[in-house]
């Protein structure tokens, strides 16, 4: 795989824009990494000795603009009074979806109770639509996400209450 300009460049559009801190792309004889979390951002990409390309470029770094960091303070508020409550979390960075398609109801909505291997969500990693299950059981007593929005790794995603 080898990458032109154009496409490194939208690809640190799309990166930027879909609010991940990082993005690495391997193999054989290629490899980019994109990092957003910190100010300014750069982009790296460098390509082994071994590969038939053009000499003394081995690294490309380009400053973008990094994502602003949003607070929800929703969720800061309610944290302290839902110490009892369990997190659903996210186990990777992607687009959260409640329902398998538009048209069709949400896998689970506040008040339904959950029990572990229960698909809960749907996360969108890289056109791949990934099934999360619970490994917990419980009530659903708050999604804290809104449909369709980017989620990072390990972000809370729902709070259920064991009891």
């Amino acid at each position: 795989m080898s990458m032109d300009i154009k496409q490194i460049q939208d690809l640190i559009k799309f990166v930027a824009k879909s609010g991940v801190n990082e993005v690495a792309i391997e193999e054989k004889d290629f490899k980019i990494t994109i990092k957003t979390n910190q100010e300014p951002t750069y982009v790296t990409a460098s390509i082994p000795a071994a590969a038939p390309v053009i000499p003394q470029q081995a690294a490309v770094s380009a400053p973008i603009a990094a994502p602003t960091p949003t607070v929800d303070t929703a969720t800061a508020k309610s944290a302290d009074d839902s110490s009892k409550y369990i997190a659903i979390k996210s186990p990777m960075i992607g687009t959260f979806y409640r329902s398998a398609s538009p048209d069709k109801p949400s896998y689970v909505n506040v008040g339904d109770e959950v029990k572990p291997g229960q698909v809960v969500c749907i996360v969108e990693a890289m056109k791949l639509f990934n099934e999360i299950e619970t490994e917990i059981s419980g009530k659903i007593v708050k999604v804290l996400v809104d449909n369709a929005q980017p989620v990072e790794y390990d972000q809370p995603l729902f709070l259920v209450d064991p009891s």
